[in-house]
């Protein structure tokens, strides 16, 4: 009797077991089945904008420039001497031509009296050679001089005015070295160093002064074509530098008007090569710069950015749209609420929004938000940002 209720004890507790075992089964996919109906039920909250027709400004992002001048140069002395006078100091302005500096060298005087008292003697010479030739041409027009006579005065008249000639040419260079004491300014602008001090020897060759202006700089880098394609020749754009702490590597002048840290300047494109007549993946774009506020000197400068004036109409949408520039793809969500991963083909941009150039209809939805793990066909509820 025991042994057959052990038995029925036995038999209900394994039927209980596989019970509770297939209950759990039941369960479990019920949960899974609810997961997957609540995910594809998942509706996710973005951000999206319209592509629509905007006037971009085009934009230019570099990480460092490099300025220069093409109106700066040494001002040289042309002989050997030493410096009487210094007639600017740093930061004068001059023009081509004036005179900065004299430099005297006290050989040359004494030289110009001694090819001068050579002139003398060499005209002395040159009037007794030609007496002799005269007297002897005569002479042997009568056949009462012999030939050998006639020939050494025409080669003895022939050698004086050839040192006359010497002597004259020689004190012409010293007169030429002499007046070379004055040494000029080589361009018009301002003193931005002077190498050397008043009283120093100095030999022919050696730079005196450097003469710059700044007024206007310049500056060449290489752009893609597909924003060059957007520029010509004296397009102006605005230039407004990252860090506005300007230092100066000449010591320069500030001009008077300057705002300092809140200074924006003026560039004007002046060449693009090759021309955009020509076919080219890149181009060399060469600018220039307005400096009247005089904050700027040639050097290199970093984080600069350059809007160009002139607006582009073009369909655009925001920047952060693109998922990925090397791949130019975007979220564009369709009709019934989903979202697809497209293709698009990018043009210039402004900063802010980017051209389309194709891939995309204007009035189609982009993805600008929340990106990162979306998949196609998602569903998505997307409020439209005002742009």
């Amino acid at each position: 009797m025991n042994k057959k209720y052990f038995v029925l004890s036995l038999a209900i507790v394994l039927i209980l077991s596989v019970a509770i075992i297939f209950y759990g089964a039941w369960l479990n996919r019920q949960g899974e089945f609810q997961i997957a109906k609540r995910m594809q039920e998942r509706t996710v909250q973005l951000k999206g904008a319209q592509a629509k027709t905007r006037t971009l400004h085009p934009q230019i992002v570099f990480d460092t420039i490099n300025l220069t001048s093409d109106e700066m140069a040494d001002a040289v002395a042309l002989i050997d001497g030493r410096i009487t006078n210094i007639y600017v100091t740093k930061n004068s302005y001059v023009h081509s031509g004036d005179v900065i500096i004299e430099i005297v060298n006290e050989n040359i005087p004494l030289q110009i009296k001694e090819a001068e008292s050579g002139i003398s003697g060499a005209r002395a010479e040159l009037l007794q050679a030609e007496s002799d030739y005269t007297r002897y041409t005569r002479l042997r027009e009568k056949d009462a001089a012999s030939v050998q006579q006639y020939e050494a005065a025409v080669a003895k008249y022939e050698a004086a005015k050839a040192r006359l000639d010497e002597m004259e040419t020689r004190k012409a260079q010293l007169l030429v070295q002499s007046s070379r004491r004055k040494v000029v300014s080589p361009v018009d602008g301002k003193v931005l160093v002077l190498y050397r001090q008043q009283g120093s020897y100095v030999s022919a060759g050696t730079a005196l002064a450097l003469v710059g202006n700044f007024r206007y700089l310049y500056f060449s880098t290489p752009v893609e074509d597909k924003t060059v394609s957007r520029m010509n020749i004296n397009q102006h754009a605005e230039l407004v530098f990252d860090d506005s702490d300007f230092q100066k590597v000449f010591n320069t002048n500030y001009e008077a008007g300057n705002l300092g840290s809140a200074q924006t300047f003026t560039a004007k494109i002046i060449e693009i090569t090759p021309p955009l007549s020509e076919p080219a993946a890149i181009r060399n774009v060469r600018w220039q710069i307005d400096n009247s506020s005089g904050l700027l000197e040639p050097q290199n400068y970093g984080g600069v950015t350059f809007r160009l004036a002139e607006g582009h109409t073009c369909l655009s949408v925001p920047v952060s749209a693109i998922i990925d520039r090397k791949d130019a793809e975007v979220f564009v969500v369709k009709s019934n609420d989903t979202i697809e991963r497209r293709k698009v083909k990018l043009g210039i941009d402004d900063g802010t929004f980017i051209e389309i150039v194709g891939g995309l209809n204007a009035g189609e939805v982009v993805v600008t938000s929340g990106m990162q793990g979306l998949e196609d066909n998602e569903k998505v509820s997307v409020m439209l940002e005002e742009s």
